[in-house]
């Protein structure tokens, strides 16, 4: 993988007017736009994006700049994209699979001197957001999922203790949900929504 990006890539994805957020001021509209949909068409990555999504992770803020955020990065047909889908759970098996690739969000937990980082799952956090937005801004859909095997997925790349895999990313081009199970075909196309700004905030003076 090339760590290099020769330009800014700017292909924003265009979202369904459903999917747009509904929200009580504006905001970015790539933040506006992003959604996680489970209909990936199964092509190569585009490298330069991966890359350019990655960075955006790299660059996040972290607590005294630790930065403790990994990333397993597994592409479709490699044996480290088998290995992470054979830890998959739930109803992730039904559709991950077409994903272009694969991530595996890990916390680094402890220093090489054993001290917790007590910071690390928040900004492993902070990272895996901005590598969403990245991801989207150049045409590009994430979707997270917490429905996997830690201890396999812990075992299957022989991490460290100090390392714990948070959650696991399928990333890849949209496709139209024709090939999803009724249920998760339904969602694609359902309108989004969230909980009112006012259950978010408990003191606003």
């Amino acid at each position: 993988m090339s760590l290099t990006v020769d330009s800014p890539v700017s292909t924003p994805v265009e979202t369904p007017a459903h999917r747009l957020a509904q929200t009580s001021a504006p905001i970015h509209p790539v933040l506006a736009a992003r959604w996680s949909p489970r209909s990936f068409d199964g092509s190569p990555i585009d490298e330069q994006k991966l890359t350019a999504a990655l960075e955006a992770a790299r660059w996040a803020p972290s607590a005294a700049n630790t930065q403790p955020a990994r990333f397993i990065v597994a592409r479709r047909g490699s044996d480290a994209f088998d290995r992470v889908f054979s830890t998959l759970t739930g109803g992730n098996v039904a559709w991950a699979g077409s994903a272009s690739a694969l991530i595996v969000a890990v916390a680094e937990v402890a220093d090489a001197e054993g001290t917790p980082r007590r910071w690390g799952h928040y900004d492993l956090g902070q990272a895996i957001a901005h590598l969403t937005v990245q991801a989207h801004a150049d045409g590009l859909h994430v979707h997270q999922m917490g429905g996997f095997d830690r201890d396999a997925l812990h075992a299957a790349f022989d991490l460290s203790d100090a390392l714990d895999p948070v959650a696991v990313a399928a990333i890849g081009t949209l496709a139209e949900p024709d090939e999803l199970p009724d249920a998760y075909r339904e969602r694609e196309s359902a309108p989004r929504s969230r909980r009112p700004l006012s259950d978010f905030v408990l003191v606003d003076d």
